[in-house]
């Protein structure tokens, strides 16, 4: 049973990786869309900061929310504790 647990956790922990990775990659690439936005003005601007915000966001919260979930059960799993000190 422990080895299940493990092989488990450590398929959580890649997608955890990955899924965080797109995450940050996803969050920086909307700055530089707003970036582009300042620059350019205008209607295309207004454009552009809608989709971002009515579109990306979402997605991107919901996402990440599931992230962290996945490493919060990998650290219950795993029974690892980084919120306390030892």
């Amino acid at each position: 049973m422990k080895k299940i647990l493990q092989k488990t956790a450590d398929v959580i922990k890649v997608i955890f990786g990955y899924g965080i990775m797109i995450c940050l990659l996803t969050g920086g690439l909307t700055f530089f869309g707003y970036l582009a936005a300042v620059f350019i003005g205008g209607s295309t601007a207004e454009m552009i900061c809608d989709v971002i915000y009515n579109h990306i966001y979402p997605v991107l919260v919901i996402i990440s929310t599931s992230m962290i979930l996945l490493g919060l059960i990998r650290m219950y799993i795993v029974g690892e504790s980084d919120f306390s000190s030892k």
